[in-house]
């Protein structure tokens, strides 16, 4: 992981896209992964703007279990 940078900065995150990495961004309180996009959408709950983000590598993808099939009658 990378260290924390001000917020202000954001519009820097175009120069660190990289395959396989994902921006933390948080407000102290909450915490969002998300690509680099101009402006940041931010989550309706959010109750405070962000304050720093840092590249993480992008979690692996989490696979559900299969829906069983529906019982004959």
């Amino acid at each position: 992981m990378s260290e924390w940078i001000d917020f202000e900065r954001w519009p820097d995150c175009r120069s660190m896209e990289r395959p396989g990495i994902v921006f933390e961004v948080t407000n102290g309180d909450q915490t969002l992964l998300t690509d680099c996009a101009i402006p940041l959408p931010l989550p309706s709950d959010w109750k405070a703007q962000p304050v720093r983000f840092r590249a993480v590598p992008q979690p692996r993808p989490r696979h559900s279990s299969p829906i069983p099939k529906p019982m004959d009658r």
